[in-house]
């Protein structure tokens, strides 16, 4: 507490409720005895009663029986660290039957035992559901990339050759036609064959895998190529357990992220930044509909830069196939990254501003003791289907 507020106890209590009541998301404030002892406006609102009435009741009074909530708030005061949970319905009769929140649960540690809770309608929920729809988007071009590759690279093989046979015998200015005949069908291919990798649903063999040194080893390619003139941030924590992954899948999907971002800053030459940041978020999990175990994602893993950003129109498609920012970009290389991420059992969501992008990916680690499917009851590959109950401890 400053000087001032120690002699004028009272201008600073008004000042924090104050900034309470700004606030656009609800506040609570929860007693040991599990009576809510505060609440600003925001929270007025959202249960539709005033304050006073909501000093008066319990909070389980307020919440759906057996609310993640009430559950949420005793772990938290058991362990005496913050808690969030995302996709949480809090709908009663009484305020609606489908109140979806983002639940951010934290101790006040200047009043053991007293426990804040803060309700957000839209977070990074939403930005993982979208992700996941993405994933799917991915996977929804297999049967295309099945079809391309026998319906369009024979073809394609057939009129390469004519065009070849016909340029033994063509005039100098016709050779220049025949040639174009040539590239284009090679371009058309190449692009085939990189759709085909949508198609491969073979297990993904994994397993102990040390980030850094992946990272270290895309550092290194991106420094010797396409971002030569940038310059690197490292910011990692060297106890970071392994990651379960396939470390050459790992190494597209930073490679991938990695070249984005040097794109991205191109045009800012020696003041182009990309960050690496690596980092354990223990409480990150995702449900899986139908299953009680939750899947646990604590390996987080950043590529930020500051480049120009991504278009707000884009973000809410941008790991979908064929959406691109770049004149001849294909718009298959986030796609595909968001494939190898969902293999993996993992998530990535991007957020983007001016001169700050960040694309995060969180990966499960591995369990010296179990593998994925025995530690979470479920199959890595079944994570196409995760539902958007995401809890995360930040």
């Amino acid at each position: 507490m400053t000087l001032a507020a120690q002699q004028y106890p009272s201008a600073a209590l008004a000042g924090s409720e104050a900034i309470l009541n700004a606030l656009p998301n609800p506040v609570l404030l929860i007693a040991p005895d599990g009576k809510i002892a505060d609440a600003n406006i925001a929270a007025e609102s959202f249960f539709e009663i005033s304050t006073q009435f909501l000093k008066r009741q319990s909070l389980n009074e307020l919440v759906p029986f057996g609310s993640p909530l009430l559950a949420l708030i005793e772990q938290v005061r058991g362990t005496g660290s913050p808690v969030n949970e995302y996709r949480v319905d809090l709908g009663t009769p009484r305020t609606g039957a489908d109140r979806q929140v983002d639940l951010h649960v934290a101790p006040l540690t200047e009043r053991p035992g007293y426990i804040v809770v803060m309700l957000q309608a839209r977070s990074i929920a939403d930005k993982m559901d979208r992700q996941l729809t993405h994933r799917s988007a991915a996977r929804s071009v297999i049967a295309l990339a099945a079809m391309l590759a026998h319906e369009i690279k024979n073809p394609l093989s057939g009129i390469r050759g004519a065009a070849q046979l016909l340029e033994q015998s063509a005039s100098m200015d016709d050779r220049v036609l025949t040639q174009l005949i040539c590239n284009e069908a090679d371009r058309i291919v190449t692009l085939v064959d990189r759709m085909e990798v949508f198609g491969d649903e073979r297990p993904v063999a994994r397993g102990a895998v040390n980030i850094h040194s992946v990272l270290d080893h895309v550092k290194r390619l991106a420094q010797s190529g396409f971002a030569r003139n940038a310059k690197f941030i490292e910011d990692y924590d060297p106890s970071l357990p392994p990651v379960l992954a396939n470390q050459d899948q790992l190494i597209q999907v930073f490679l991938n992220l990695v070249k984005n971002a040097a794109e991205a800053t191109s045009d800012l030459g020696r003041d182009a930044e990309i960050q690496l940041t690596t980092a354990f978020r223990p409480g990150v999990r995702l449900s899986v509909p139908g299953k009680k175990t939750r899947v646990s994602l604590p390996l987080e893993f950043c590529v930020k830069d500051n480049g120009s950003g991504v278009p707000e129109d884009l973000l809410p498609n941008l790991f979908d196939p064929f959406v691109t920012t770049k004149p001849t970009g294909s718009g298959l290389g986030l796609a595909l990254v968001a494939k190898i991420v969902g293999d993996h059992g993992g998530i990535i969501e991007c957020e983007s501003q001016p001169r700050k992008t960040t694309f995060r990916v969180l990966l499960p680690m591995f369990n010296t003791t179990k593998n994925f499917s025995e530690a979470t009851g479920d199959d890595p590959r079944e994570t196409s289907a995760l539902s958007s109950s995401i809890s995360s401890e930040e």
